[in-house]
């Protein structure tokens, strides 16, 4: 069901979004949990060279950072912040299985009331319109119950995919932050993307399925 889910601990929140039929199958999001981690592990350190260009480092080694074992500590946190209303930790499902992760995090309230997105899918579902089903249930529901007016992404100039998933829902290019983030070794600049409410009109999964790309269930 979409949006389905009570809003005690700040609005729209713990929440499990579509599913949405793509390419590649079922698209749906909810919350991370605990039992996530055996699957999280092995999605992640499989995709090591294909995720690692992207993603800020951070300390240890890449498979130090996400032994299953990494898992519990990261999850309790994600759903600490999500208690604290502070962030919406998704996992991305596909066909029911977790193939990646989103988070609405850094959300602020009172007269600016946004958040960034970041995510991951894993590399056997890259291009079948996962990334961006699962952005666009995100963004629909930022605007929609979690009541924020902006959410911003921060992209590689290098990620053409990423970039083209985000320009697909109608995030605009807001200019170039340099030496940005540590990433792979290096301070990379980023390109800044940013989304308000009133710019989406029906909202994003309403775009996808005009433009053939998405269907609801």
């Amino acid at each position: 069901m979409f949006g389905s889910g009570p809003d005690s601990r700040h609005p729209g929140w713990p929440v499990r979004l579509g599913p949405v039929k793509v390419a590649a199958g079922e698209v749906g999001l909810r919350p991370v949990r605990l039992r996530d981690g055996a699957t999280w592990s092995r999605l992640r350190l499989r995709d090591e060279d294909y995720l690692r260009v992207w993603e800020p480092d951070g300390e240890g080694t890449w498979a130090e950072r996400f032994t299953p074992m990494a898992w519990p500590v990261l999850c309790s946190g994600l759903r600490a912040t999500a208690r604290r209303g502070q962030a919406l930790p998704f996992a991305v499902t596909l066909d029911g299985r977790f193939a990646g992760q989103l988070t609405l995090g850094n959300v602020v309230r009172g007269s600016l009331r946004s958040a960034w997105v970041g995510y991951w899918v894993e590399s056997q579902a890259a291009g079948g319109g996962v990334a961006t089903a699962a952005v666009a249930l995100a963004v629909d529901h930022a605007f929609g119950p979690v009541g924020l007016h902006r959410v911003e992404a921060t992209v590689r100039p290098e990620n053409a995919a990423s970039l083209r998933v985000l320009a697909k829902l109608g995030f605009r290019d807001e200019g170039l932050l340099q030496r940005y983030l540590e990433v792979d070794g290096e301070w990379r600049d980023h390109r800044l993307l940013a989304v308000t409410r009133d710019e989406i009109g029906g909202g994003m999964i309403s775009r996808l399925i005009r433009s053939g790309h998405a269907h609801h269930l």
